[in-house]
């Protein structure tokens, strides 16, 4: 079985992610030019500032000096977070997103933006958004129904803290 150069990547870089406590979301590596760049994107259960970013590149940069990972040639490396609109692959990818609206496109066809309220082991509970002054609904989706899935971007998103304050009230 051949082993791609991310995965022998991903292999060398992870353990040291993992001792930060952080998750190894996503490793590519791109040729722009003559320069080849090393993408790697972490993550954790709070988030990840641009401190621990600065880091996490200070730590990867030394890790991959000392061994010939990236080959002879010059690369560029290149830490960040998944972003505002991550897509969702993985169960953790869900927990994170509890009260976060997304869009779902789903495995039948067509598409449901609504609001993520639980996730357990076969899928999530949605709140999907009332149209026209209707209240919302409550929707069942089983991880199986589901083809893509993505934050999405909301300038006067409500806080889990607001949303459980609403919750007791």
């Amino acid at each position: 079985m051949s082993t791609t150069q991310s995965e022998r990547l991903r292999e060398l870089l992870e353990p040291l992610v993992s001792s930060q406590g952080l998750d190894l979301e996503e490793i590519e590596v791109a040729s722009v030019g003559r320069k080849r760049v090393l993408r790697v994107v972490i993550d954790s259960e709070d988030g990840v500032d641009l401190d621990t970013i600065a880091d996490v590149s200070r730590a990867l940069s030394a890790k991959l000096d000392e061994t010939d990972a990236m080959g002879d040639g010059e690369y560029d490396l290149e830490v960040g977070s998944p972003g505002a609109e991550r897509p969702l692959k993985e169960r953790r990818h869900y927990d994170r997103a509890v009260g976060r609206l997304a869009r779902f496109q789903l495995t039948e066809g067509g598409d449901l933006v609504a609001r993520i309220l639980t996730v357990d082991d076969e899928g999530v509970d949605l709140e999907v958004p009332g149209v026209k002054g209707r209240k919302p609904t409550a929707r069942r989706l089983a991880f199986d129904a589901i083809d893509k899935a993505r934050v999405q971007v909301e300038f006067n998103r409500k806080d889990k803290k607001d949303m459980k304050e609403e919750e007791e009230a």
